[in-house]
């Protein structure tokens, strides 16, 4: 089975891609970005404050890479996801941006069908990565 952990659940995916790597070892296979566009990683604002790249940047993969590398942790992989598209992907390849895999879910599926199923609440307390939150809709009802 290829583990693959989510890293930017705090918007802080260097840090955090080295705690998954050292918690896990060799049973990770993987870390994914999935920084919204709406949003900077927080390692880009430190650097680069109110001018950081949004969503998932050439530069904050290689921040990724070259974190886990300098840790002794070359085999993870990087998964790029949200808002890649044939063109977005064609980019970071001419330009060598380290990524092993890429998410390409909405690229395929337009209209009514595309959405997400994030995870917000847990036991009725708020529990959702930076930038989501709990959005009642009347239309749900729970199912026990």
């Amino acid at each position: 089975m290829h583990v693959t952990v989510l890293v930017d659940f705090s918007n802080d995916s260097v840090p955090t891609a080295l705690e998954v790597a050292e918690a896990l070892g060799p049973d990770l296979w993987g870390v994914r970005l999935d920084t919204s566009d709406a949003l900077a990683d927080l390692e880009l604002q430190r650097r680069h404050g109110p001018t950081a790249a949004h969503g998932v940047d050439a530069e904050l993969v290689h921040l990724v890479r070259d974190a886990l590398d300098e840790a002794g942790h070359t085999n993870v992989q990087i998964v790029a996801s949200g808002g890649f598209n044939a063109d977005r992907i064609r980019n970071f390849e001419a330009s060598r941006v380290p990524v092993d895999a890429y998410g390409v879910g909405s690229a395929l599926i337009r209209g009514s069908n595309d959405f997400t199923a994030d995870v917000v609440l847990v036991d009725g307390r708020p529990c959702a990565k930076v930038g989501r939150e709990h959005r009642p809709n009347p239309r749900l009802s729970p199912v026990r």
